[in-house]
């Protein structure tokens, strides 16, 4: 597959109401064809678009399966503008040698501030004393209430955002606890605990920072509750597909789990304008919120910059630090040079090929650079300026070849 976009050419469509910075950014490098939708689309929307798009930006809302992606193979990139990939079929989209950009810190610190709120919040029974209010009910009381100082709180997932709860919740007082299953240096005076069942038996304060993989796929359920500590609470900002639901409500009700703060969930409404259902409505001493975890305006200008930096310094230069799914290069800028992407299957000889195709045509290279990512490979190559441009058509016929672009 042969490209020979500029930027003043490349399409770039936006979806579900992606932060001005990204437009802004856009714009100013000379990307003008942008297009920005504020919500998701329906599956039959989402491919006609796509069918008029060189670039897509994302939120979580949006879901790229294999179906669209393969119907789709014309794609340059992917920007999911937050901290998950898991809405994109990141095999497919490497097979057909789609790099796929996201943030995974951009939003670090407004999730950590809302775990230690909610932290707060829930200790001191505060939804439940409003709830009253609003009822007309005055029933002051330091009943069930405590401060977090000198309460215990498990971290489970020590990555960037368990990290930074780690040292908020330490500052507040806190003794700090954490599992992971890959070894992490603690921060401050963090403990790490030999097991999950460990942390959840001996912590007031359970919050749950994990990625959506199998192996936490229903990670906190009936069993595990049951291992909680009695009246502790349990926070979950991560993935909706980590904590059983309908156990929970259980051992809410049974008051085993004295509160929760659910930010995530198994089924989320697609627009603000569906139906929301959860087997938690109605208890009061949950606090439920949309899966506003990183929804700040500082969270989402920050994420804005930096998958729209990543998505153009792909269209511009080829550079893929920070793709999920495609080998890392970043290759340096030759002056009086053409640029030349080629994105194949990692198989034999394919180097070799590609240069015999420079070679037969008497052009000099001036730099390149190969990585490969399981079963693909990544060229970047800076030709001679005025080079006979009909060797893209060769470099398109080289055996596994997915797709060649030439950088205007």
């Amino acid at each position: 597959m042969l490209n020979k976009q500029g930027r003043d050419s490349m399409r770039i469509l936006l979806l579900e109401g992606i932060h001005q910075n990204a437009i802004d950014l856009m714009h100013r490098k000379g990307f003008s064809n942008v297009q920005v939708l504020n919500g998701a689309l329906d599956e039959a929307q989402l491919r006609q678009k796509l069918k008029e798009a060189d670039v897509v930006g994302i939120r979580s809302r949006t879901l790229l399966t294999e179906s669209i992606l393969s119907d789709n193979p014309h794609l340059q990139a992917i920007g999911c503008f937050c901290i998950g990939t898991n809405q994109v079929d990141l095999k497919t989209a490497q097979t057909c040698g789609i790099p796929v950009f996201n943030a995974p810190h951009a939003n670090t610190r407004s999730v950590a501030e809302l775990i230690i709120g909610l932290t707060v919040m829930l200790m001191r029974q505060i939804f439940p004393r409003s709830m009253e209010l609003h009822r007309g009910e005055w029933k002051k009381s330091a009943q069930g209430c405590f401060e977090i100082r000198g309460k215990s709180i498990g971290i489970v997932g020590y990555g960037h955002i368990g990290s930074q709860v780690s040292i908020l919740a330490e500052a507040m007082g806190m003794q700090v606890y954490y599992y992971d299953i890959e070894p992490k240096l603690p921060l401050g005076n963090a403990s790490a605990v030999p097991s999950l069942k460990d942390l959840l038996a001996h912590c007031d304060v359970v919050s749950l920072h994990v990625p959506q993989t199998t192996q936490t796929h229903n990670m906190i359920g009936a069993d595990e509750l049951a291992i909680m500590k009695h009246g502790s609470v349990l926070i979950n900002a991560s993935r909706g597909q980590v904590v059983q639901l309908a156990p929970l409500a259980k051992n809410l009700k049974s008051g085993h789990i004295r509160g929760a703060a659910i930010d995530v969930f198994p089924s989320e409404p697609k627009t603000n304008q569906d139906q929301f259902d959860s087997e938690l409505i109605g208890l009061e001493q949950v606090i439920l919120t949309p899966h506003i975890g990183g929804s700040t305006q500082e969270a989402q200008a920050n994420i804005a910059a930096d998958v729209a930096t990543k998505l153009m310094n792909f269209c511009s230069k080829g550079a893929t630090v920070g793709a999920v799914n495609f080998p890392a290069l970043n290759l340096e800028v030759h002056a009086n040079a053409q640029r030349l992407l080629h994105i194949h299957h990692n198989i034999p000889g394919v180097l070799r090929e590609i240069n015999r195709v420079f070679a037969n045509h008497d052009i000099n290279i001036l730099g390149q650079h190969l990585n490969t990512l399981g079963d693909l490979g990544y060229v970047v190559l800076d030709i001679q300026k005025g080079a006979n441009l009909d060797l893209l058509a060769h470099l398109d016929q080289v055996k596994g070849t997915i797709k060649v672009r030439l950088l205007a």
